[in-house]
């Protein structure tokens, strides 16, 4: 094998939270470990943010400041060498539809690698759990739709919960069997409502409930699917090492 050996290095706008970074990090990881073998794992540059900024942010509305925010750690990480990119927060996904016009790398929305998994499924509608701004607001259901599925979301004292627990529980790294027997009674509230499937929109949900709560209901993790995308193009579309 040629050394060093050439993959793209993936840039991660982390930090939303440390959880779910943490979390990335591992699994981008370990799944190159898999296809690679021996001691391999990825080139990777993460650019923390300050999770309390973006709490601030999405909690007081603040999305220009935090378009702001995020475009400036794009662009740091592609002067860092990045050679990819992705955000690892659904939530923020909501400033970055402009993130190309300031990057000359490609960015991979966390949208597209699940609706595509989605459609392999054949399912015609889901439902969508994740932060208020993704349940209540348009933005990422649009990117859905796009693929030409139907997208419902829970009711809006379900929302407060779901945002409750996400913020904080999960991000704190606290699990507890009460929340996680709520996010079950929600998501089987959801298929009476003719759900065939659920999409954790917001990357600490996958610490709270798994497949092995649900019969015959699917859970499509967009961090797993996230991480697999980037990893396939870090690792077939290697830059070549002069």
């Amino acid at each position: 094998m040629q050394r060093p050996y050439p993959q793209k290095t993936i840039g991660i706008l982390g930090g939303m939270s440390n959880r779910a970074t943490v979390e990335y990090y591992d699994a981008i990881n370990n799944l190159v470990n898999q296809e690679l073998g021996a001691w391999d794992i990825a080139e990777t540059l993460i650019i923390g943010c300050n999770f309390g900024n973006i709490e601030y942010f999405v909690r007081q509305n603040r999305w220009q400041e935090a378009e702001q925010y995020l475009i400036a750690k794009a662009i740091a990480a592609e002067k860092g060498g990045a050679d990819i990119l992705i955000c690892m927060s659904n939530t923020m996904h909501k400033v970055l539809n402009r993130i190309e016009q300031h990057l000359s790398i490609p960015f991979l929305h966390i949208a597209t690698p699940t609706a595509r998994e989605i459609k392999k499924f054949g399912l015609q509608k889901v439902a969508l759990l994740g932060t208020k701004p993704i349940m209540s607001e348009a933005y990422m259901r649009e990117k859905y739709e796009a693929f030409g599925i139907e997208v419902i979301v829970p009711s809006e004292q379900e929302q407060h919960d779901v945002d409750t627990i996400i913020f904080d529980e999960l991000v704190k790294n606290v699990i507890t069997t009460g929340s996680k027997q709520r996010y079950i009674q929600i998501c089987e509230n959801l298929r009476t409502r003719g759900s065939q499937g659920i999409i954790l929109g917001c990357t600490e949900i996958f610490l709270l409930i798994q497949q092995s709560d649900f019969n015959d209901l699917p859970l499509f993790n967009t961090t797993e699917l996230h991480v697999k995308a980037v990893v396939e193009s870090a690792l077939s579309s290697a830059k070549t090492i002069s």
